[in-house]
């Protein structure tokens, strides 16, 4: 599987001549009869020796993070943060495999996250014994929790940038993205007295801005032929479990009893997500918000008094609207695209076939 990156590095290299490409591009968007911008394309498997190579990873990072705690238990996660960066300079640096790219990556981070929570465990007797005769109410400790969690979650941050410099793996963005994240709501809960009583709003705030950085992505590669489009396609997809989990659990789908009423509005809401998807192109917000709206159906088969078969028709009803909605997503796009104004429209992803 080549990716548009590909083609336009075959381009860039001499391989292909523009014209050759672009109608290389022409030919399959006419025979899917959907432009590339459409399938919504990044780049996850370059063969199946990627799932190979990323399972002998696995067991070699889980060998080298045991034994290294069994020795000291924050060499653990030290030691598979420096193995998962230097297999990354072969397997991604110079053999650019997408699914090890990714797994070393995570990996990484999970190493470099968990590094100072082991030296914590470690060394928690130590501290318990120096801080047991002092008295800390509630709002102090969680100061304290939320400033470690800011400094862990910065920490993770920065090794996020430092492997992008380095590799450039699309994914890296958006787990930089959420450290980032993570330090804005550790602080807000560490220096606000109850900040934890709004946590639903400030997610909602964190996923729009995660949003609004990924359309900056987004925007900046309309053709989505470059490493951009991929950064943007998991921005969206670490933005998109934030908006719909802060929105729909603030309507209270799973607090209180469904009346025909939420689920209602729990119904428009996923048509708003749609109506988003179609215009930006991108399908996360409808998968992230699809267990919501699949419950809130279901309750209303069953208060219309199809309580045993209320799951299948609900996956009947679901399914069947999402397969129409890919099937004829590009046409039912033209109309959504036609509805914003030529200023926006020109900057988002073409609906025209020749792309």
């Amino acid at each position: 599987m080549y990716s548009e990156s590909d083609i336009d590095g075959a381009v860039a290299a001499g391989v292909l001549s523009p014209a050759a490409a672009t109608a290389f591009r022409n030919h399959m968007a006419a025979l899917r009869q959907a432009p590339a911008v459409d399938e919504e394309q990044f780049r996850l498997l370059t063969g199946f020796n990627d799932i190979f190579v990323s399972i002998a990873i696995v067991m070699l990072l889980v060998a080298v993070g045991w034994i290294g705690a069994a020795m000291a238990t924050p060499l653990g996660p030290m030691g598979v943060a420096a193995a998962s960066w230097v297999l990354a300079e072969y397997f991604t640096g110079q053999r650019r495999m997408a699914l090890p790219s990714i797994v070393l990556l995570l990996a990484f981070l999970a190493g470099v996250a968990w590094t100072p929570l082991a030296w914590l465990i470690a060394h928690g007797n130590a501290v318990e014994a120096q801080v047991k005769d002092i008295t800390v109410d509630r709002d102090v400790q969680t100061a304290i929790v939320g400033v470690l969690g800011a400094g862990i979650a910065a920490l993770t941050a920065l090794a996020a940038w430092l492997h992008w410099r380095r590799f450039m793996v699309p994914i890296t963005v958006a787990a930089a993205a959420l450290a980032g994240v993570g330090v804005v709501i550790s602080l807000i809960l560490a220096v606000v007295p109850g900040a934890s009583a709004a946590i639903l709003p400030i997610v909602l705030t964190a996923g729009l801005a995660v949003f609004a950085f990924a359309m900056w992505w987004d925007l900046r590669d309309p053709l989505r032929r470059t490493r951009r489009s991929d950064v943007a396609f998991w921005l969206h997809l670490a933005a998109a479990p934030m908006i719909a989990h802060a929105l729909f659990n603030v309507i209270g789908v799973f607090e209180d009893a469904m009346n025909g009423w939420r689920a209602l509005l729990v119904l428009l809401l996923y048509a708003a997500f749609g109506f988003v998807a179609l215009l930006i192109d991108r399908r996360a917000l409808l998968v992230s918000s699809l267990a919501y709206v699949l419950y809130a159906l279901s309750t209303l088969f069953q208060t219309a008094g199809a309580v045993e078969l209320s799951a299948a028709f609900t996956a009947l009803v679901i399914g069947s609207a999402l397969l129409l909605l890919s099937a004829f997503w590009h046409k039912v796009r033209q109309h959504v695209v036609g509805l914003v104004g030529p200023a926006l429209a020109g900057r988002l992803p073409p609906v025209n076939m020749a792309t």
